[in-house]
């Protein structure tokens, strides 16, 4: 009853807080599973985009084939202004449909049969929205490379993929496979998701032709245009040989050829932590962008010039974020969570940016041990503004605090001082990829995961870090032979052991919000809290 009091009153909170930000009708129409897109199921996308650089201009069409779950004659597709549908057709009828802004609602004239699998055509065209800011304002990056030559990338988290091109936009329904067909001018080459096919050579333009053999979400779908050169090796993975292709402008073929020597290592140290890379059908891609870079699933898009840390500066101040670089670790670290586990409501992004925030410190605890990634991760605390907590209102298409990350990763951290047994958490870290493989869930679903796996009850826990701002504190009083200490700032159950170090000696607390006593011998000066625990504390 306790568990289910506080859900209802989580959930109370983020509908006061709903309406305290306002959310619009347009917030519900992208953010909720509206009856126009529940009653059908994703099975195939076969997207054909021209892009005209001269112009920055689109025309193109997605056939959206899917499984009737419930009969019903309106369905929702949707696409972003300025973009304008044609036309929709079924079985080569034209469709009429209704726009509401971003969502457009079609009314079927075949009658729709229960289990039966049926197709329309979305055609479209105009000049996208530009990113001025990518990839967390998302849209076209239209950029030249140094010899003048059309540099174009698409990026859309958190916006949507219908910023771009028609679809189903709402993470909970994954296409199970699609295709994906870029025409380009002549010149220049597309890089996509997936694996190449074909290249059609017309008279000025050449059509790309990539597929993506596994489920792939909405925003992971990436077009990149560039004058690419390509490299790659085959890496002796957990499941075989995985290909590993490189694909960057050519007047930097050199310097990825260095830098990349990273991508193999980040394999090693990802499969052992998570499991098997989970998208062997497809392969793996390392992609140059004029933006940052971003997670497109199996086509990861890289732009952080050929060197260490995070455009060259070290998030943790420590030292150890310039071993290693941020934008090949990090962005591949979303191929588990994000692309393989993907969260079902982006009010629970903190699963993919969490757990791929902690991924970092993961990497370096492979190559250079426990003491080096712990001082990453703890380093990271001082990015941590704790605004508002890190899931955020449902079905409003509308994420938590950006603590999601450092805070996220340092919640974890805590959890595996929690599990005590590496081994251990290593398993459920592997489990939760195997247990979750190819899915969108809940941020409930992964916490109950968790929390089976490592055998403790760990609903205050999550409760406190991802659903609360307030930080645990820690007050104690030392006395000659004994501590008295105790936890404010928590929510009611919160009683989190954690590890102090006396007379240089490993002891454990296990505070409450209620004072308590114990003895010990040793010196009052000789005692500390481990630093690995996420909480504040103080002498009082």
């Amino acid at each position: 009853m306790k568990k289910i009091f506080i859900l209802l009153l989580v959930g109370a909170v983020f509908i006061s807080s709903a309406q305290a930000q306002n959310f619009t009708h347009q917030d519900t129409l992208r953010g909720s599973i509206t009856p126009e897109r529940a009653w059908w199921d994703l099975n195939f996308y076969d997207l054909t985009v021209k892009v005209d650089p001269a112009s920055k201009s689109i025309t193109g069409q997605n056939t959206i084939r899917y499984k009737v779950l419930d009969e019903k004659q309106v369905l929702q597709v949707d696409l972003q202004p300025p973009l304008t549908i044609e036309k929709i057709t079924q079985d080569g009828k034209t469709l009429e449909f209704q726009s509401d802004v971003n969502a457009h609602f079609v009314t079927l004239l075949k009658p729709q049969k229960k289990g039966e699998f049926n197709e329309i055509t979305v055609y479209y065209s105009g000049k996208p929205k530009v990113a001025v800011r990518a990839p967390w304002d998302g849209g076209f990056s239209w950029d030249k490379d140094d010899n003048d030559k059309d540099f174009i990338a698409t990026s859309c988290q958190g916006l949507g993929a219908s910023v771009w091109w028609p679809c189903k936009d709402h993470m909970y329904d994954e296409v199970d496979s699609m295709a994906i067909n870029i025409e380009v001018p002549k010149g220049l080459m597309d890089v996509s998701n997936g694996r190449l096919r074909k290249v059609d050579k017309n008279k000025t333009t050449n059509t790309y032709h990539w597929f993506v053999a596994n489920p792939i979400n909405n925003y992971g779908v990436n077009i990149n245009i560039g004058d690419y050169v390509h490299f790659g090796e085959i890496y002796p993975g957990e499941k075989g040989p995985l290909t590993m292709d490189y694909y960057v402008l050519r007047d930097n073929l050199k310097k990825a050829k260095k830098q990349f020597k990273e991508a193999p290592k980040m394999m090693e140290a990802f499969e052992h932590w998570f499991g098997p890379y989970p998208f062997y059908k497809d392969g793996y891609k390392l992609v140059e962008v004029p933006y940052l870079g971003m997670e497109h699933q199996s086509s990861v898009t890289y732009g952080n010039h050929f060197q260490n840390g995070y455009l060259g500066r070290d998030l943790s101040g420590t030292g150890w974020g310039l071993k290693f670089d941020f934008i090949i670790i990090h962005e591949s670290g979303h191929e588990w969570f994000a692309n393989n586990i993907t969260n079902r409501d982006i009010a629970d992004m903190w699963i993919h940016e969490g757990f791929t925030a902690y991924s970092e410190n993961l990497y370096l605890d492979y190559y250079f041990g426990k003491e080096a990634s712990a001082d990453y991760v703890i380093g990271t605390r001082k990015n941590i503004s704790n605004d508002k907590p890190i899931i955020g209102p449902y079905n409003v298409n509308q994420e938590g605090s950006g603590d999601m990350y450092y805070k996220g990763a340092n919640m974890l951290h805590t959890l595996r001082q929690l599990i005590e047994d590496d081994e251990k958490w290593r398993r459920i870290l592997r489990g939760l990829n195997k247990e979750f493989y190819h899915q969108t869930v809940t941020s409930k679903q992964i916490e109950d995961f968790i929390d089976d796996q490592s055998g403790k009850d760990l609903s205050a826990f999550f409760d406190q870090y991802l659903r609360n701002t307030e930080i645990p504190l820690l007050e104690y009083q030392i006395n000659n032979d004994s501590i008295k200490y105790r936890y404010t700032d928590v929510i009611k159950g919160f009683d989190m052991p954690v590890k102090a170090l006396m007379d240089k000696k490993e002891i454990w607390l296990f505070p409450t919000s209620e004072w308590k006593t114990e003895s010990f011998k040793g010196k009052p000066s000789d005692f500390k809290i481990d630093r690995n625990f996420y909480i504040d504390h103080k002498q009082v």
